[in-house]
């Protein structure tokens, strides 16, 4: 019987031998095929991954004989419209050159190292050693050096994608250039919340409110330095141009909830889905394509061109390849380029508050440009000087939170003592100046899960809230105390704020700061602390426009042929916006210029 086991044994342990040469030979192939390339049509694929801006990017890379043929991305929590071009131009150059020794793309510099960090994984954990190989160009025709449209349109954020489709609408043959290689701008980054009065949802909720009411927060919220006429005409259009993005590009908006921004006097603003301007920039970018209007990216423009009247007859810019190429213009020029938050230069010029002390919100092509190039012919400038910084912001990046949209459903700031310090709804320009006279310069937001429920932002936002965990600036807490001590706060004091916030909700007033929304009871956890910095994220001033979007010059007259839209115009916004009338400014006035452009 002992005999038997024994054969048994030997018998299985020979088996177990037999499996591991088999496996080994087999991996003994692989690694051959995988470190010469010497089975020439051998295929292969490698996973590999890289950190990008908001998590990991995962991508499988195909080799062929020593060649990369494919790269998909598997995985990836990036911006899918800032991410989709970027993956493509970096594919495109990596199989190219069979090199991943690639340069970031400008503009989205993180999400880039991430990609180019994945494939270089990938070819590792393969264990090829790549022959690089001079690229025979990237298959795309040459741009014809001159091209005819009826309007061309600079920018291909908000206001340029508004002015471009309705221009269109009006059987105008149109043309969009952006200078990035990626579409959205500001408003693609923004929380994408939309000002309106009398909107359905507002409706919905029960909520009054009213052009006269809009129109005075708005001016009252800039301290009486917008022009009074331009604001009425935002005020009286902006609910129409949300049912256009509602109903004409199926833009998706909340329909049971408002945020209410400080200096607003009643909940107004329209919640795209995801929390984001990603929804509008997408719904907008697809009708572009669906139309049929032409949009070049990679494509900046340098110069206005104008004729011996000093009319506005087409633009100067630098295609993709660095070939310079004049767009005419038949009927005219739409600027709709932005500010300049992201120009360091720029905002020491005008404001040196500014400098490089703070960073910036803004996407990265927010230069000025526009605003240079209607100077260079003639046209005015107003309120460059006021330049706006968001309250709440990432303090490694610089990185607008949206995650810390909780503020509007009741979370309170408070320094590192532990105490409030200023109203959580008051002017952005306000609480900013507040956080930084703070010790540190910086504060922390505070709410609790009750709060949180109200619009979900951390869900919502859950790559924003896993980045901030893992970099140490957001907490969640079962106790307050320990809450408090993560940020070496102390917990007494942190106690006793809320307490006295707990007061304030259970009475309906504020006695402290007066809370206009009203505080809410925050007595029951968890909780989540966020610590934050204010950072540049608006410039009101700009081009000086009319009513009908003509830019004018020192005179007053309208320059022919020309018109503006969007943030890089200076006449709405008096020296602060209010959170939600980005979005519906370039909206409304990127439609108006359209329409006016294309008579």
């Amino acid at each position: 019987m002992k005999s038997i086991r024994k054969a048994g044994i030997i018998l299985l342990i020979l088996s177990l031998v037999a499996m591991l040469a088999a496996c080994g030979s087999g991996s003994k192939d692989a690694q051959e095929a995988n470190s010469n390339g010497s089975e020439q049509g051998k295929t292969i694929t490698s996973i590999g991954e890289g950190d990008g801006k908001h998590g990991k990017i995962k991508v499988e890379v195909t080799f062929e004989s020593n060649e990369i043929k494919d790269i998909k991305v598997l995985e990836q929590k990036e911006n899918e419209v800032l991410a989709e071009p970027v993956y493509k131009e970096l594919k495109d150059i990596i199989i190219a050159t069979n090199s991943a020794e690639a340069d970031a793309i400008s503009g989205s510099t993180v999400t880039s190292q991430g990609y180019i960090e994945a494939v270089k994984d990938a070819v590792a954990k393969a264990g090829l050693t790549l022959v690089a190989k001079q690229a025979e160009g990237n298959g795309q025709a040459e741009e014809p050096a001159e091209q005819t449209y009826d309007v061309v349109v600079i920018g291909a954020g908000g206001a340029g994608f508004s002015a471009a489709l309705e221009a269109k609408q009006a059987g105008a043959s149109v043309v969009l250039l952006e200078k990035m290689p990626t579409v959205g701008g500001n408003t693609l980054i923004s929380g994408g919340e939309m000002n309106a009065p009398n909107t359905w949802v507002q409706k919905n909720l029960g909520i009054e409110d009213s052009v006269e009411l809009f129109v005075e927060d708005t001016l009252k919220g800039g301290d009486n330095k917008g022009d009074p006429e331009m604001v009425r005409v935002l005020a009286e259009n902006a609910a129409e141009a949300a049912e256009w993005l509602k109903n004409e590009l199926k833009v998706n908006f909340l329909e049971d909830n408002l945020f209410q921004f400080g200096g607003h006097s009643v909940k107004r603003a329209l919640i795209p889905e995801g929390h984001t301007g990603a929804e509008i920039i997408t719904k907008l970018d697809k009708r572009v394509d669906e139309v049929g209007i032409k949009l070049k990216t990679n494509t900046k423009a340098e110069k206005l061109l104008t004729d011996d009247s000093g009319r506005v007859v087409g633009v100067e810019a630098t295609g993709a390849k660095g070939n310079k190429i004049t767009f005419h213009a038949n009927k005219g020029v739409v600027i709709a380029t932005g500010g300049f938050g992201s120009n360091v230069e720029m905002r020491k010029q005008y404001n040196p508050e500014y400098d490089e002390k703070y960073m910036t919100t803004d996407a990265p092509g927010t230069t000025g440009d526009g605003i240079v190039m209607a100077q260079a012919i003639g046209a005015a400038i107003t309120n460059m000087e006021s330049i706006q910084t968001y309250p709440v912001c990432n303090p490694k990046t610089g990185v607008i939170s949206l995650l810390a949209d909780s503020r509007f459903d009741g979370a309170i700031l408070v320094n590192q003592s532990g105490e409030r310090f200023v109203e959580e709804l008051e002017r952005r320009d306000v609480i900013s100046k507040a956080i930084l006279a703070q010790e540190g310069g910086y504060a922390y937001q505070l709410w609790n899960q009750e709060i949180g429920d109200i619009s979900n932002t951390v869900e919502v936002h859950k790559n924003e809230y896993e980045m901030l965990v893992k970099d140490g600036l957001l907490h969640k807490a079962e106790t307050l105390e320990e809450a408090a001590k993560f940020f070496n706060i102390d917990p007494k004091a942190l106690q006793t704020t809320v307490d006295r916030v707990n007061k304030f909700a259970a009475s309906g007033k504020d006695e402290d700061f007066n809370h206009r929304a009203g505080l809410k009871d925050m007595s029951k956890g968890p909780y989540y602390i966020q610590k934050a910095v204010p950072s540049v994220h608006h410039t009101m001033g700009g081009l000086v426009i009319n009513t009908e979007t003509e830019v004018l010059n020192d005179k007053g007259e309208p320059i022919p042929g020309l018109y503006a839209a969007g943030e890089v115009t200076g006449v709405i916004h008096g020296s602060n916006r209010l959170g939600g009338n980005a979005i519906a400014d370039v909206i409304t006035f990127g439609r108006i210029a359209g329409q006016q452009v294309a008579k």
